[in-house]
């Protein structure tokens, strides 16, 4: 069978930019890389429009410090406020995740609206249109982290076509009391005939074990015990895998010389790749954002391009929480998950914005550059 009908994707990879050295992730990576890019889209922005680009080194300092605290303050306030006000330090450690995108909004639009009042030669809505441009930009970006980091993704799609998130497993099978040298998780050349079209996908894991003194009857009888409590038991495994606990492993353990090597056959769900929707939706947004201001430049109507990315970026966020699994556990038991009924707010005030920006009308061409 051809890569053509196994067309899921088993994705586990490493967080770390540089395997071995932990603190350089790629979402810090990309988190960093969205405010310096964005930085220099802002700096071509002020000299095309004639304004001051020494200040934006003050304004990415404002978004920077918005971004982290608001994104921190929200999750912490929406989705986990027991959590962390019966442990307040926690709130600090950001490096552990739980950031959300509404709280960042909210924090962006007070804190430049402190920065307009310090910089008198330009308006917080002249501010607001031409940061969100880049803001949607950086979205992107921080969604791939998200995918790298195997977080935030979908629910299952009941079709063989998604992804597979075998990162976790293959993290805790590292930590068998075995002498494990490597673990890898994927997709299976074949097992084709395994598939039956209903999200329940062939996995395999290749553990590399250190011989050392294990006999290799020893060891069988401890990845038939140990693996299959992990394959089964684990909070990771039960939410991403498929393996039934009422089955014997199945797996083969070769003699390598000097290591073994245990393929374990298993399965996995398959789940939409949502981090990979909303990376692109956000990068379109920002395509279509700067086009319009590219057009058009300082004659576009002062709230308008923050209405449109209100409305196209917390209306896409409405549909594609449909298809992400919940974050927290109360959501369950809602309706609208916490990310659908915190976005309508921000939807109706970018369709407000909007309908009061094209009343106006685009500005006479001799405000060009002006900033006004």
């Amino acid at each position: 069978m051809t890569d053509v009908i196994l067309s899921y994707v088993v994705w586990s990879p490493d967080a770390s930019v540089i395997p071995g050295f932990e603190r350089l992730r790629w979402y810090s990576l990309l988190f960093a890389l969205g405010f310096i890019i964005s930085q220099q889209v802002m700096v071509y922005i002020f000299r095309k429009e004639g304004q001051d680009e020494r200040l934006v080194d003050k304004l990415t300092i404002y978004m920077v410090l918005a971004t982290i605290i608001g994104a921190r303050l929200g999750h912490v306030l929406f989705y986990e406020p027991e959590k962390y006000l019966s442990n307040p330090l926690d709130i600090l450690k950001v490096w552990e995740g739980g950031l959300a995108s509404h709280g960042a909004a909210v924090a962006i639009m007070l804190a430049l609206y402190l920065y307009s009042r310090k910089i008198p030669t330009q308006s917080y809505f002249w501010i607001m249109d031409r940061i969100v441009i880049v803001v949607a930009m950086t979205g992107a970006m921080i969604r791939m982290g998200n995918l790298m980091n195997s977080e935030i993704g979908g629910k299952p799609n009941g079709n063989d076509s998604g992804f597979v998130y075998a990162r976790d497993t293959e993290e805790i099978l590292t930590t068998l009391k075995i002498p494990v040298l490597e673990v890898d998780a994927y997709k299976p050349k074949n097992r084709a005939s395994e598939l039956q079209g209903n999200g329940i996908v062939p996995v395999n894991f290749d553990i590399k074990i250190e011989k050392g003194g294990y006999q290799e009857a020893d060891l069988r009888n401890t990845l038939e015990t140990d693996v299959k409590y992990v394959l089964t038991r684990f909070q990771s495994s039960l939410k991403y895998l498929a393996e039934d606990p009422n089955t014997p492993l199945n797996y083969d353990l070769l003699d390598k010389g000097d290591h073994y090597l245990a393929t374990v056959r298993t399965f996995g769900v398959s789940r939409y790749p949502t981090q990979i929707y909303e990376a692109i939706t956000y990068l379109l947004i920002f395509i279509g954002l700067f086009w319009i201001w590219f057009r058009y430049d300082s004659r576009v109507p002062d709230g308008l391009l923050l209405g449109l990315f209100f409305i196209s970026v917390f209306g896409m966020r409405f549909v594609w929480e449909y298809f992400k699994e919940n974050q927290v556990d109360f959501e369950e038991g809602l309706s609208l998950n916490m990310g659908q009924y915190l976005s309508i707010p921000l939807v109706i005030a970018g369709i407000v914005f909007t309908i009061l920006a094209l009343k106006k009308g685009l500005k006479p061409k001799e405000n060009q550059g002006t900033g006004s």
